[in-house]
């Protein structure tokens, strides 16, 4: 038996990894385990980024979810976090996301949230995949008037936009903000949201050709919007990814602004106002040394956690704490929503740009000067399920590694970690001294080339 979801979804090339058949039977899945069918008629939302193979996958989910006597509602293009939030209000059964965030067109994936909002936590999405590895067998299906019906909700985007609005509590009257929205789910939301809260807004990656998303756009590829606000004399750009979970930024002259930044700039404005449960922010294991450094400094502590938007909010739940994301820009605020929301968090940071720029002049590169990372030189090895399971039962590497990082006598460290939500072994050296962790870096990539991916 193999494994279906990572850390976060379902995820493959649509058609291929990702096929009709195995949505189909996710949908039947899905609603056996999640909702109580002795008479109960369930209520499951979809919704979808802009991707090609998203109207196929959605119409065999609904299809699966309908076989088993779910009602479906299709919210159609709208933010992941704009399901998760939908789930609550609408008091859907489950609420389930078609995408594959960051990664390029020709993946897609299924993101599923309980009724409560919050992502499926791992003894859930088991009983699902034991169910989809016995074709369904199991599973009772409908027939005549139990069969479930299909409607299209048509409120989602402006619900989720009146949300949005209420909790950031922002006037942004008076910045100049440059938006990219990935060619994906965040468009429409973004260009009806920003405008309301006050800023001079300019929008590109606006497309909706379902093909464009994330390609040279969006979260994963900042030149372009770094080189438009600089030429624009914009104040700063925000960059969201495909289902708009993600936000990064830029300053005015085309610096990058990236999760830890954010986390930092909005962690400590947080504490200053007496906001910041418990004193604590909470970030991955690739957060960088300097955000590290600065953090203690400030007098905040650091929860740390495995890579994994799930796994911070694990934390922040257990804890009670009220922030916490990854470098990569998922950023989660637990006292206003489920998961990362990139729209929140972009938001956020704009407040608090907002809020300097009236009381001292300041700009998004004052603010972004506030610490200087750790240089970072991360490989990124292409590798398939087998080779990274190879990866993690070679003993050899794991002794190489180790050396690696007592080569760095304490002045940087070594993270080396298989992705969960693509094909690829990642390989992180971080240091002060660029020729030692590039010479590491490299030798550690090499000596998993010749050992795994030979």
């Amino acid at each position: 038996m193999g494994k279906l979801f990572g850390t976060d979804g379902v995820r493959g090339v649509a058609g291929k990894d990702l096929t009709c058949e195995l949505a189909l039977q996710i949908g039947r899945g899905t609603a056996a385990v999640l909702t109580r069918l002795d008479g109960h008629r369930p209520k499951i939302l979809i919704g979808k980024d802009t991707r090609v193979s998203g109207d196929m996958l959605e119409s065999t989910l609904a299809a699966g979810l309908c076989s088993v006597g779910a009602d479906v509602q299709l919210l159609g293009v709208i933010p992941t976090p704009g399901v998760a939030y939908l789930v609550r209000k609408y008091g859907a059964d489950a609420g389930i996301m078609i995408s594959a965030s960051h990664n390029p067109m020709e993946f897609n994936g299924i993101k599923i949230f309980k009724g409560d909002g919050y992502k499926l936590p791992d003894e859930v999405e088991n009983q699902i995949e034991e169910h989809v590895f016995n074709n369904c067998a199991d599973i009772k299906l409908a027939d005549g008037a139990d069969i479930g019906r299909i409607t299209m909700c048509r409120t989602g985007v402006a619900d989720y936009v009146d949300f949005l609005q209420e909790h950031i509590d922002a006037d942004l009257t008076g910045l100049k903000v440059l938006f990219d929205c990935a060619n994906g789910a965040s468009a429409r939301v973004a260009q009806e949201l920003f405008p309301r809260l006050g800023c001079e807004c300019g929008f590109m990656g606006t497309q909706q050709d379902g093909v464009s998303v994330n390609d040279g756009c969006g979260s994963t590829h900042l030149e372009a919007l770094e080189a438009a606000v600089k030429a624009g004399g914009y104040d700063c750009g925000i960059a969201f990814d495909g289902d708009a979970d993600r936000c990064l930024a830029c300053d005015e002259q085309g610096a990058e602004i990236d999760g830890d930044k954010i986390i930092a700039l909005v962690g400590t404005d947080m504490r200053e106002r007496g906001r910041l449960d418990g004193n604590t922010v909470v970030v991955t294991v690739m957060s960088n040394l300097g955000f590290m450094k600065y953090m203690q400094k400030m007098g905040v502590e650091i929860a740390r956690t495995a890579v994994g938007d799930r796994y911070v909010l694990e934390e922040m739940r257990a804890k009670g704490y009220a922030i916490g994301g990854e470098q990569s820009g998922h950023v989660i605020f637990l006292h206003h929503s489920t998961t990362g929301d990139g729209e929140l968090t972009a938001g956020k940071l704009l407040k608090v740009l907002a809020r300097k720029k009236a009381e001292s002049g300041a700009k998004m590169s004052d603010l972004n000067a506030v610490y200087t990372k750790f240089p970072q030189v991360l490989i990124n090895l292409t590798a398939n399920k087998e080779q990274k399971q190879a990866y993690k039962d070679d003993e050899y590497i794991a002794g190489f590694i180790e050396s690696q990082q007592q080569n760095l006598m304490g002045m940087g460290r070594v993270l080396v970690r298989v992705s969960g939500t693509e094909p690829k072994i990642r390989v992180m050296v971080e240091g002060e001294d660029m020729d030692a962790i590039t010479n590491s870096a490299e030798r550690i990539a090499e000596m998993i080339k010749q050992r795994i991916l030979k």
